[in-house]
């Protein structure tokens, strides 16, 4: 080991650049001894640095103004100690002073071209925060190419992460997500610190996404690391993000969290960080997470909005607008839900932030709702949502089109309100389909062949397969195939068009004398249903909505116990208790509507389109549905432009067939199953044994207009992409899905949970069914809970002999379920007929 006072100090440059900042002090202690003055000089400019890190940035300010005072410096010296300075100013929130002296310094040593982009660096953080976009880009360009002339390829890394970060703060998702999906494993190899730092700006992007599930992860994750790594400033940053993350679902927490951030900045000096936290932790308690002294959460504390001013000047006065102005829409939000006079609403412009404008439409509504103006709610409302799916309809990623609807929750459910306030059934309909097209207007662009995507898939395949029980997903590797896989889409995905929505003179124009729409609304309060016939439309309202939502839970289980006893004393009881919740649902969810279409006989035929709280239920199986063909379409609006899809299946291509069948392992009478139902047509493909592959499925998908799968399912709560069928060599995921350049009109999924979806921002739902019908099926089969493989071989046989025939997959759902007397959860989602 070297004794050279310049290369104990590279030695320590290289541990502060792997953020090992206490093992970099000593370091630098080492190297200080026997320096020369200049060399001294840089030394303490790094060890300010190191101070500022490790929470000590007052004596890091102090080190380097000391420094500075003397008049020994080489100019080059005295522009990186002025730089340090300016990076500790930031840190601290002093921008203004910051950017003097990063700009002082850049001009002081225009001939080092690294240091110069280390300073541009930092100066673009100070532009990012004060939200100019612009002048950010421009220095991390300059620094971009700065390093791949003469850097490493961990500050190119480094650099291309922050234009992500810049493209994230200018709502540019996509390209955020690719520029920093790319850096991040090279940033992550350099230390564990750096690693947690890419994920906090990672985590932002998760959470603008609607992802806050994974993004809470992150940040949690990186706050523990920035704590043993000795960085109270940048775990303290963590924490702000993870309460900004926790705002839109758990204010209690947001409140609670953002308090702890803003404690902890305010013991390091760090003014205006602490007023970002501060402002946040005021936004929690608005939005009705207070806290009491004691840290639990208090429905009724009062929130004294006084001290909103304060905090929002201050956060003016530091250059953070879009803070403030965020605090200042959360209080006109809290005065219009309390009855309090209203204050202006700030002005804003092009380059406000997403979550600001969406604010900002919150507060008109909400003011014209509370005062009896319902229409121009519904305006404010709707000019919120359009301005969402303007830019959403760039996205063609199913995962990112449903997770993005959290910007527009609020703002549909206000506009919800006042459609059913209005008691005008055009009204509830129109915003019935803007709930349903919040995440199924896009039309995707099918993603190119990415072996990268197939091999990450593959892997995971056999990461599931030697994985015991259901924690496959909490493995370290399958979290980051999965993040990797999940970002991958996002980017590769694009949208090829825009589906149009319908009103409801078009809808009824749609149906004939036999069927009928029945179009379910939820408030947040209650559901309504729109019931469409092409004689007229009414409004009907479910009065028995809380006893209805209480028994959603308990049916699931009733029918996973009646799917598993089967026979024996208990068997009657289990049967008996399950016909009598059905009977008890349908009375409150469906016999009214149905009553209201003009009589007992008709509709011989029922669309539904749902909200999320009304997943998972089993539609077919209710008494007043029986007999009856069942669609439950994604939109009315999807329903009516696919409905030429539905029809008599003929083969698509030379050489293919008009069905294939595949079954998976272990799955009692799966081979009957497949072999009785391939006997109802001309010509059929069954896949079994080590031949059923998930690459032999995909072919096989790409050539017929009927799919059929006899596989056990598991649904995956967290990422329902991962939603899986056990096929011979692995997991068939959603994901898959999206490799397919074609997919069946028709796909059959025999197989245990293969319907359900998770359900998020209320009115979102996503899973296996849509992920399949989001690739372009035009019906899906399939139930959302266990079926006895007794019931699935009697009746999905059936089934084929109807599609064989020529029948819509509905219409031959319901005909073999009357032949067989076998009454099932199977349901037909999409365009059933």
């Amino acid at each position: 080991m070297t004794s050279d006072p310049a290369g104990l100090y590279t030695a320590a440059l290289t541990l502060t650049n792997e953020r090992r900042y206490r093992e970099a002090e000593a370091a630098l202690d080492a190297a200080a001894s026997g320096a020369d003055d200049n060399l001294r000089a840089r030394i303490a400019g790094t060890r300010a640095f190191v101070l500022d890190q490790l929470g000590r940035p007052d004596e890091g300010e102090a080190l380097c103004r000391r420094v500075l005072a003397g008049d020994a410096l080489t100019a080059h010296t005295r522009g990186v100690i002025e730089g340090q300075l300016g990076s500790i100013l930031m840190h601290r929130g002093r921008l203004d002073e910051g950017l003097e002296w990063l700009g002082r310094a850049i001009d002081t040593i225009p001939d080092d071209p690294l240091a110069v982009a280390n300073l541009r660096m930092n100066r673009s953080l100070v532009a990012m925060q004060r939200g100019q976009l612009a002048a950010a880009t421009v220095d991390l360009e300059a620094a971009v190419a700065a390093y791949e002339r003469h850097g490493d390829p961990v500050e190119v890394a480094e650099a291309r992460h922050n234009l992500g970060y810049t493209a994230l703060l200018g709502g540019d998702l996509v390209r955020a997500m690719r520029e920093m999906g790319a850096a991040r494993p090279v940033i992550a190899a350099a230390s564990a610190a750096n690693a947690a730092i890419g994920d906090v700006d990672m985590a932002e992007a998760l959470r603008e996404a609607g992802l806050v599930t994974e993004a809470e992860r992150l940040l949690r994750e990186a706050a523990r690391a920035f704590h043993a790594n000795g960085m109270p400033q940048a775990r303290a940053e963590a924490e702000l993000h993870l309460a900004r993350s926790l705002l839109r679902h758990d204010p209690a927490e947001a409140a609670r969290v953002a308090g702890r951030a803003a404690r902890h900045f305010t013991a390091l000096g760090a003014r205006s960080w602490a007023h970002r936290a501060r402002g946040v932790q005021l936004r929690a308690q608005l939005s009705g997470g207070t806290i009491d002294r004691a840290g639990r959460a208090v429905a009724d504390l009062r929130v004294d909005e006084r001290d909103v001013a304060p905090v929002a000047a201050s956060l003016t006065r530091a250059g953070l607008r879009s803070d403030a102005i965020a605090l200042r829409l959360t209080r006109e939000l809290w005065r219009a839900r309390h009855g309090r006079s209203a204050g202006r609403v700030p002005t804003l412009d092009e380059t406000a932030p997403l979550e600001v404008r969406m604010l900002a439409h919150e507060v008109r509504a909400e003011r014209a709702a509370r005062a009896g103006r319902d229409a121009q709610a519904r305006r404010h409302a709707a000019s919120g949502i359009d301005e969402l799916a303007t830019w959403r309809a760039s996205f063609g990623s199913l995962d990112l089109q449903t997770s993005l609807a959290m910007h527009g929750s609020t703002l549909m459910l206000t506009g919800l309100r006042a459609a059913v306030r209005s008691r005008r059934p055009d009204v509830v309909f129109e915003w019935s389909e803007r709930a349903r097209h919040l995440s199924v207007q896009v039309v995707p662009l099918r993603p190119p062949p990415d072996p990268e995507q197939a091999a990450d898939l593959s892997e995971l395949r056999l990461l599931r397969a030697d994985a015991a029980g259901d924690d496959w997903t909490s493995d370290p590797r399958a979290i980051a195939l999965g993040e990797r896989l999940r970002r991958r889409q996002w980017t590769t995905t694009g949208a090829a068009d825009l589906e149009r929505p319908v009103d409801l003179p078009a809808a009824a124009g749609a149906l004939d004398a036999e069927t009928a729409l029945l179009s379910y609304v939820f408030t947040g309060d209650g559901v309504s249903c729109v019931v469409v016939t092409a004689a007229g439309a009414a409004l009907v309202d479910l009065a028995g909505w809380a006893e209805a939502r209480t028994s959603l839970p308990a049916l699931r289980s009733d029918l996973d116990m009646s799917a598993a006893v089967r026979s024996g004393p208990m068997a009657g009881v289990v049967r008996a208790s399950l016909q009598k919740r059905l009977e008890r649902l349908s009375a409150l969810i469906v016999d009214r509507p149905l009553a209201a279409t003009g009589g007992a006989a008709a509709p011989r035929r029922v669309v539904i389109t749902a909200p999320g709280v009304l997943a998972g239920l089993p539609w077919a199986m209710l008494p007043g549905l029986e007999g009856r063909a069942v669609t439950l379409a994604t939109s009315m609006s999807h329903w009516v432009g696919g409905r030429a899809a539905v029809g008599t299946v003929t083969p698509s291509a030379a050489g293919s067939a008009p069905a294939a069948f595949a079954v998976g392992p272990r799955v009692a009478r799966g081979m009957e199953e497949a072999t009785r139902a391939a006997g109802a047509w001309d010509a059929g493909v069954v896949l079994s044994g080590a031949a059923a592959t998930v690459d032999a499925v995909a072919a096989a998908a790409a050539t017929s207009e009927v799919l059929h799968i006899s596989a056990h399912g598991r649904h995956a709560l967290d990422n329902p992409l991962f939603s899986g069928l056990q096929l011979a060599d692995g997991a068939l995921f959603g994901y898959d899905i999206d490799r397919m350049p074609t997919v069946p009109r028709t796909v059959v999924l025999s197989a245990c949970e293969s319907g359900r979806s998770a359900v998020r921002w209320g009115e979102e739902a996503v899973g296996m069914t849509r992920a399949w019908l989001h690739a372009g099926a035009g019906a899906v089969v399939a139930a959302p809970v266990v079926v006895a493989d007794d019931d699935a071989c009697e009746l999905l046989a059936a089934l084929h002999t109807g599609l064989a025939a020529g029948e819509a997959p509905a219409v031959a759902l319901a005909a073999a379920s009357a032949r067989t007397g076998i009454r099932s959860p199977f349901l037909v989602h999409g365009n059933g007929f």
